[in-house]
């Protein structure tokens, strides 16, 4: 598994994942850029995604559900803040209704995902950001934390599959 580790730092109210892999830049930054590739790991394996909307330039917007096993959907969405292929992106991440309204009732985030060439690979650093400390315990109680662990442990598989 690629996933070396994932911190929580209440002090900075961020989640931070560090990711290897065995590719370039550019191939790890088509995870997120490439709709089909991203939803071969967005999400719990028994919660696959489907991307519905993608514009991965900066304002453009996200869209996507989670499929549970028993057939109920979640939905959410990104705004995209930054893009700077092949090393950083930045976004918005939230819950939406299933109509693809934000939920306000539900904390949303900023990552930002930082790729670095090294040693042939690429080091991925993922940074959740929280507003408050109120919502990164609500989040890290709902399952967030091993969701992201499952999430990004389908990464090698999307990668080897081209």
């Amino acid at each position: 598994m690629s996933v070396k580790s994932i911190e929580k730092d209440y002090d900075t109210l961020t989640i931070a994942a560090l990711a290897e892999f065995e590719a370039t830049p550019q191939r790890v930054w088509e995870l997120w850029a490439d709709p089909r590739k991203l939803e071969g790991w967005w999400g719990p394996p028994t919660y696959p995604a489907t991307v519905q909307q993608h514009e991965l330039v900066p304002g453009g917007s996200v869209t996507y559900f989670m499929t549970g096993p028993d057939g109920k959907t979640y939905h959410g969405w990104w705004t995209v803040l930054v893009v700077e292929a092949p090393r950083q992106l930045s976004f918005r991440d939230g819950f939406a209704d299933e109509d693809g309204s934000p939920r306000e009732d539900m904390p949303i985030t900023e990552v930002t995902v930082t790729l670095t060439a090294r040693d042939g690979g690429t080091a991925a650093e993922v940074v959740t950001a929280f507003a408050d400390r109120t919502q990164m315990e609500e989040l890290i109680s709902m399952g967030a934390v091993e969701g992201a662990a499952e999430a990004m442990s389908q990464m090698d598989a999307v990668l080897a599959a081209g």
